[in-house]
């Protein structure tokens, strides 16, 4: 069934549908109009049409079924577009009254060559750090040459060969100790000569022995010990040294030994510690060597003579 509708009854649905109150003053409205859908429906391109009231009002006026024809859509781009055409004018008009009485708008410059100057500055450390890092850069330099001559110095060590003893007084016999227990006695006097050696071609060398001793079996019989001296750098030199015991009791061990006058040899063995210590550049470097010598020996209590030592018994370390 086919209905129409009139120019009338679309005025008198817009009249009595209440109207939104707008945030501007009413503008007179105007009409579009569009094909009507009964002329779609009957296929034949009629007259009759319906007109829409559209009111010139903001979009937030709009009301709230929007149209969805195409000339609507059409005719609200319009509406808009008109609107803002007409406030252009004005918003450039205040635009030019707040820039002032002059006619350009003014740019704050940026000095970017400083910026790029304040980034290629790099920030400078303190003066006291400056100086701890040379001054730990020279010790640590000071400290690595020192080890170095050090190392090269512990190479030159120095040689100690026992030439030879001579025996000056030598006696074996019965007695008492000090408690007054029976036992072998004896007593020895005798000299030392040992040849020192110096390989070194950086520094001298200070000398001196800790203890030198004879002993029968584990027995010292005479001990002693040299001066100390310096030895120059590439030199040799020859010391002597005392040796001298008094009365020493042997006890059982001495159950072997036969009287000085039955004659015979005395089996003795020969040990001495001997030290050295050199320094280089001054005193800031020092270098100490110990060397210890056992040489065994068979002495003649009848004779002076010296009595010279066998180098390849004698053992050093």
């Amino acid at each position: 069934m086919k209905h129409t509708t009139s120019e009338s009854d679309v005025t008198s649905m817009a009249t009595t549908s209440p109207p939104r109150t707008p945030k501007t003053p009413k503008r007179p409205a105007y009409y579009v109009q569009s094909p009507s859908r009964d002329s779609h429906d009957d296929g034949d391109k009629s007259s009759t049409t319906h007109t829409t009231p559209v009111y010139n009002n903001s979009p937030l006026d709009s009301p709230s079924h929007p149209s969805t024809g195409r000339h609507s859509r059409i005719s609200s781009a319009t509406r808009f577009s008109g609107t803002l055409r007409s406030s252009s004018p004005g918003s450039r008009a205040g635009g030019r009254k707040r820039l002032g009485s002059k006619g350009w708008r003014e740019i704050t410059a940026i000095d970017e060559e400083g910026a790029y100057d304040e980034l290629d500055e790099e920030p400078e450390l303190p003066r006291c750090c400056v100086v701890a890092f040379w001054l730990s850069a020279l010790l640590l330099a000071f400290t690595v040459i020192c080890l170095s001559v050090w190392g090269a110095a512990r190479q030159y060590k120095p040689s100690v060969v026992v030439k030879s003893l001579t025996v000056h007084n030598f006696y074996a016999g019965e007695g008492t100790d000090r408690t007054g227990v029976p036992t072998k006695l004896v007593t020895l006097n005798c000299s030392l000569k040992i040849n020192v050696h110096n390989p070194s071609t950086m520094f001298g060398i200070h000398v001196s022995s800790s203890s030198i001793r004879l002993m029968y079996s584990e027995i010292a019989v005479a001990n002693g010990q040299f001066e100390k001296f310096y030895q120059p750098r590439t030199s040799r030199r020859v010391a002597s040294a005392i040796l001298h015991g008094e009365k020493t009791p042997l006890y059982g061990a001495g159950a072997t030994l036969a009287p000085s006058n039955a004659g015979g040899r005395v089996p003795l063995t020969l040990e001495l510690a001997v030290r050295s210590r050199g320094y280089v550049m001054g005193k800031l470097v020092r270098v100490t060597h110990a060397r210890r010598v056992r040489c065994p020996v068979a002495i003649d209590p009848g004779s002076s003579k010296p009595v010279r030592f066998r180098q390849s018994a004698c053992t050093h370390t």
